[in-house]
This record gives C-alpha cells, structure tokens and sequence, in this order.
C-alpha cells in the first residue's frame, strides 16, 4: 500500500503544482522531486538566460489539498468521491478554477462602509445613464473575466453590494429611496439560461437608436467555452500643443529669422486692443491671430519690452 502521507516520497499519486510569475506547470509525483526540478530551473535560468528565479514568487503548491494562484484565478485538483457519474468518479483528478475569495472581499470594498453598501458621493452629480453605465461596466468586466470558474456563482456577493451601493448613489441624487429607483430601472432580458433582472437606463436621441446603460443581467453560471480575448488598444495619436511646435520650429514669427527664439506673453487678449491708440506691429499680429503668445528671437523681445519698432512680418 502505498503511503497516504502528502510528505512521504513514496506517495507518487499527489499532484503538485509549480509557478514563477506568468507560468504555471503541473506535476505528478511526490514533492522532493518538485523541489529539485525546481533548483535545476533556476539554475538553467541563472547559467543559461542570466535570470534569477524569485523564492517569493515560484512556490510548490499542493494542488488536491491546496490551491495555486495563477492570473486571479486558483488552480486546483477536485476530490469528490460522492459526484460519480456513469459508475465513475466523474470529478477526481480534474483541474479546476475557483474566483478567491479575497478577491470578492477587495472587489466590494471600495462599495462597503462599515461593512454595509454606501453611496458613491463623487457620483452624485453624474446623469443616471452615467452611474448605471460605470457600475455596470465595473462588474461586467470582472465577471466576465471569472466565467471559467466552477463557483463563479460566489459573485453574487458582489452583485448585491454593488446593486445596492449603486442605488442608493441614485437615491441620493433624486432625494429619494432604493425602492423607488430599483422600481424606475428594473427590467427584465433574456439570457441563455432564462430571463434575468436587470436594471437598465435609457437615453433617446433623435434619429439615432437610444443609448442604453445596463447593470446586471448576467448568469453567474460556469462557461466552459469562455474565451479571453485581451483586445489590444488603438494607437493614441498625441498631438502637440500647438505652442511647443511653434517654438520647436526655431523660427522668429515677426523677422523670420531662425535660432534661439523666446515667447512673448500677454495677460488677455483684450490688452491687445488699444482704441485710439497705434498699434504695433506684434500687436496686431496677436490680435489677429487670436493669441496670447508670440514665438520672436532676442532682438524683437528686447524691442517689443523697450516699446522700439520692429520688422513687419513677411508671409
């Protein structure tokens, strides 16, 4: 008989699992062999690649009686001897992945205020489709990416703390109850697994299909054929601002001379404007252009602050 105790190498049927950072790697077999793959790991990473193997990161964990974390999730190796399905232990030996339960805990406090569902004060002031479209939008992208779990179902936890938060933030913009607007924006979608509540705000445009907001609807029921698809973002085209291309330039904007160039200030463009008296040539091309500043070198600053003519500009 071999030995049932998860220490004794003899003990070949345990499962450990091994993970450094963003890889994880599954194991059958007992756990010294675990550590000393692990030392030969990091010392092909420290001869081979010039890598040191982080000691707080890279843990051995026991998959059966343990859990390994590995990007949000917990990985695990089900046991149950009373699932058995067609004469046969259908779970035992399956991986399987787990929502922690840290996670729901962080996720619902930024709601929670001594332990109960609070209003968000800094959105008070923001239009209803605005906080129903931000919470909803805060949960569906963290339970659409826990759908793989076998207890997702756990959610519901934080489904309930952030309805509740997000309706009293309504309630305390219409000084009014949880009830009242739970009654104005409840509605009901269908969804694979049957009709589901919902609370939904709707915005009509003309000649245009309304915006619509949407917080819940969604079954927190396992999807085996989930894919996370991470969507890579569109280029940002960063424009200048249009001063720091005008002094890039180098170039005076009043002689058209290049080289070193300064920027001439006005308080408001209304200082521009001098009636009956000349105005200079700067000024004028300020007044026209509509700006409050003007790209010129040394001499014409010097000339502009001693109130001395300058160069016409040239097109």
């Amino acid at each position: 008989m071999p030995s049932k105790d998860p220490e004794d190498p003899g003990f070949r049927r345990l499962r450990y699992v091994r993970y450094c950072d963003d890889h994880l790697l599954g194991f059958t077999g007992p756990k010294a062999e675990a550590e000393d793959i692990k030392i030969r790991l990091a010392a092909f990473l420290r001869d081979e690649l010039r890598l040191e193997l982080s000691r707080e990161k890279t843990l051995i964990t026991h998959a059966r009686t343990g859990a390994a974390r590995f990007l949000g999730y917990e990985i695990t190796v089900q046991h149950a001897d009373h699932k058995v399905t067609g004469k046969r232990r259908s779970a035992n030996g399956i991986v399987g992945l787990r929502v922690p339960r840290d996670v729901i805990k962080v996720k619902s406090a930024p709601y929670l205020k001594l332990g109960k569902p609070e209003r968000r004060n800094q959105m008070v002031n923001d239009d209803d489709h605005t906080i129903v479209r931000t919470y909803g939008a805060e949960y569906r992208g963290l339970v659409e990416y826990y759908l793989l779990a076998g207890d997702v179902y756990r959610l519901n936890r934080l489904e309930w703390v952030m309805k509740t938060s997000m309706l009293k933030t309504l309630a305390c913009k219409h000084d009014s109850t949880v009830t009242k607007m739970a009654d104005r924006y409840k509605t009901t979608i269908a969804t694979p697994h049957g009709p589901r509540r919902c609370f939904e705000v709707s915005v009509e445009r003309e000649g245009r299909t309304p915006l619509v907001a949407r917080f819940g609807g969604i079954p927190l029921r396992r999807k085996k054929n989930a894919v996370l698809t991470d969507r890579i973002p569109p280029p940002v085209t960063v424009r200048r601002k249009e001063l720091v291309t005008r002094l890039q330039a180098g170039q005076c904007e009043l002689c058209k001379q290049t080289g070193t160039v300064d920027a001439h200030h006005v308080r408001k463009l209304a200082d521009l404007e001098r009636p009956g008296q000349p105005q200079p040539v700067w000024d004028q091309l300020m007044a026209r252009r509509r700006r409050k500043t003007l790209v010129v070198c040394a001499s014409c600053h010097k000339a502009i602050h001693n109130g001395q003519p300058t160069a016409a500009p040239t097109q």
